[in-house]
């Protein structure tokens, strides 16, 4: 019996040993992950840190201190009220980037740096915010993030951590500030809509006259053109028939004929009130009646050379004699014409002196004019 249970604590001794050397051996292995680094502790003392790899503990000498994740993280902060300089409180959510690059400091310089880096934050935007107005905070980020990020990148050097960057995700004002923001916007795009219309109706209206203007021009340009070739073509046309006439030498007959076609013109223009008959007509219309009545008189011997016979000089007819027509000058013509009138009425008042009396312009219609009047 007394060696029975002698066995019996000899097997559970075996086996609580084994035990023991089964734990501190697992206790002693010791896996570190990439991207995590572990901080060891013997007897309660920093002893060293452990990189990622497979590693070797004393047991119940060395234990773990901490486990710390060495790739960057992402912190994002609850909204924080802030006042501005107009004295408007807006509501800020920040995100911080950082990275430990010292665990032991991380470790044993700062208890809690979460919580650390999230006050040194609210202290440090109110700081910024409180040196700007509304308008400046709305505008001016990245001057708060660059302001931001130094001041905690230089706070959280000695703890190990750097702060990579921050960024502030909203900056909320008050709902009614914002409505007022945004009466404000919609009042200046109208006023910038407005300004656009109307520079566009003064571009289209400049355009327009413009237009105008040149078409105006363009047409007066136009009747000036065709007034100066009509009126060169009815001066052409003048010449022509002046030449022919000098070229037929016409008798008195013809002239007084072409003389009473053209008074019913005269007499049913618009522009005249009083038609008075010339003393010419007399004269015209004798010498019409004289000519289609075959009458034999004192006027027939004296026209009968220059009725007899009309010369149309080298051309064989009319038509040839015109197309031969050269148009002088318009000045030379006229002045010339002048001249030939100045000289038939010199000699028409010599021939009155010389016979004691003055010419009849009646007697002059009914002879053959040496010089036709155009």
């Amino acid at each position: 019996m007394g060696t029975l249970n002698l066995g019996m604590i000899v097997s559970v001794a075996f086996i609580v040993l084994a035990l023991v050397v089964i734990v501190a051996i697992a206790k002693s292995i010791l896996m570190v992950h990439q991207g995590f680094t572990v901080i060891v502790e013997r007897l309660g003392k920093y002893n060293k840190t452990l990189t990622p790899g497979l590693h070797f503990l004393i047991p119940f000498l060395d234990s773990v201190r901490q486990r710390i994740d060495m790739r960057e993280q992402v912190v994002p902060f609850p909204p924080q009220p802030v006042i501005t300089s107009d004295n408007i409180v807006v509501n800020i959510d920040t995100v911080i980037y950082y990275q430990v690059t010292q665990p032991e400091a991380a470790t044993y310089e700062i208890a809690d740096p979460m919580a650390a880096i999230e006050q040194l934050a609210v202290t440090t935007l109110r700081n910024i915010i409180g040196s700007m107005d509304m308008e400046q905070a709305l505008t001016g980020r990245d001057q708060i993030n660059g302001q931001l990020r130094g001041v905690l990148d230089e706070a959280t050097g000695r703890w190990g951590i750097r702060v990579s960057r921050v960024e502030l995700k909203a900056i909320d004002p008050p709902a009614t500030v914002q409505s007022a923001m945004e009466q404000q916007m919609k009042a200046e795009r109208d006023r910038r809509a407005a300004i656009l219309t109307a520079e566009g109706v003064k571009q289209s209206a400049i355009l327009t006259a413009e237009g105008e203007k040149q078409s105006a021009i363009l047409r007066a340009e136009g009747t000036a053109q065709s007034t100066i070739l009509k009126a060169q073509g009815e001066s052409r046309a003048i010449l022509q028939v002046f030449d022919a006439i000098h070229r037929g030498n016409a008798d008195p007959k013809l002239l007084s004929y072409e003389y009473l076609k053209t008074l019913p013109q005269i007499a049913n223009s618009s522009s005249s009130k009083l038609w008075i008959v010339p003393t010419e007509l007399t004269a015209a219309l004798d010498a019409v009646s004289r000519g289609f009545a075959g009458r034999a008189g004192e006027g027939d011997e004296e026209n009968g050379a220059s009725s007899s016979s009309v010369d149309f000089g080298a051309a064989d007819n009319i038509a040839d004699a015109l197309a031969q027509t050269t148009l002088e000058d318009v000045n030379a013509a006229l002045a010339s014409a002048r001249g030939e009138a100045q000289s038939a009425t010199s000699e028409a008042e010599a021939s009155g002196t010389g016979s004691g009396q003055r010419a009849n312009p009646d007697d002059l219609l009914g002879q053959a004019p040496d010089t036709p009047i155009i």
